[in-house]
C-alpha cells in the first residue's frame, strides 16, 4: 500500500511517501521535513508535490493518507487535517489520524514538544512503544516524570534531564497508524487534538460605532 504521510503539529512540517504492508512494515520512499513556523498552509502543498516528484510517483498512485492529529497549535493542525481529509475524499481512499507524539522516537520514552505559553505537550510510552499516559499539556517543571525524554531539547533545563532530539517522521506516523491501515474500516474520524482552547476568542462586547 502506498501511503502519503502528513504532519503539521510542530514547527517542522513533515510530508512523506512510504510503502506499507502488514507483513513487511514500512519502507520510506521520500520525505521532506520543512521548518515551517506558522506557514503550514503555504508550505504543505509544495512539500507534498516535492515528495511525489522525489519518488517519481503521481498522487493517483496513493492508496491511503495518514495525518498527525496533534497535539499542536490550532491553525497548524487544521491545515494538515483538512488537507488529508480533502485528498482522501477526492481520491476515495482511507484517511487515518494518529497522535503526532506517537510518531516521535521509539521504545520507552516521554515525548515533549513545544506547546508555547512556556508549556510542553507530552506523552509517555512503554518499552513496546504503547502510549501509557497522555497526550496532555503541562509546564515542564510540573511534569514529574523520570524520562528518558525525547523530542524538543529546548526543555532539558526546565525538565532537569537531557532530551534526545527527535521529530515526527514518516516511518513513525505509519507505525502508529498500522492497526488502522490493516483495517481501514476501523479508522476513526479525523479529530484534531487541540488540548486547549484557541488563543483567538470572539469579543464579549460590541464596541459602539461613532458617526
Amino acid at each position: 500500500m502506498l501511503v502519503l504521510a502528513l504532519d503539521t503539529a510542530t514547527p517542522t512540517l513533515v510530508a512523506g511517501l512510504a510503502r506499507w504492508s502488514a507483513g513487511d512494515g514500512v519502507t520510506v520512499l521520500a520525505e521532506r521535513a520543512v521548518p515551517s513556523g506558522t506557514k503550514h498552509a503555504e508550505l504543505l502543498t509544495p512539500a507534498i508535490e516535492g515528495v511525489l516528484a522525489d519518488a517519481g510517483l503521481a498522487i493517483g498512485a496513493v492508496e491511503a493518507v495518514v495525518t498527525g492529529l496533534g497535539p499542536g497549535p490550532f491553525t497548524g493542525l487544521r491545515v494538515g487535517v483538512v488537507t488529508a481529509a480533502a485528498l482522501a475524499d477526492a481520491r476515495g481512499i482511507p484517511a487515518v489520524g494518529v497522535c503526532s507524539l506517537d510518531a516521535v522516537g521509539t521504545g520507552a520514552r516521554t515525548v515533549v514538544t513545544d506547546a508555547r505559553r512556556k508549556e510542553t505537550y507530552w506523552a509517555a510510552y512503554a518499552t513496546d512503544g504503547t502510549r501509557v499516559e497522555g497526550p496532555a499539556v503541562a509546564r515542564p517543571e510540573e511534569l514529574g516524570l523520570p524520562g528518558p525524554f525525547t523530542g524538543d531539547p529546548a526543555f532539558a533545563e526546565r525538565l532537569g534531564a537531557p532530551v534526545t532530539p527527535a521529530d515526527v517522521t514518516t516511518a513513525g506516523l505509519l507505525r502508529a497508524a498500522a492497526p488502522q491501515l490493516a483495517d481501514p474500516g476501523s479508522a476513526a474520524p479525523l479529530v484534531p487534538l487541540y488540548l486547549r482552547r484557541p488563543d483567538a476568542v470572539p469579543p464579549t462586547s460590541i464596541k459602539p460605532v461613532t458617526r
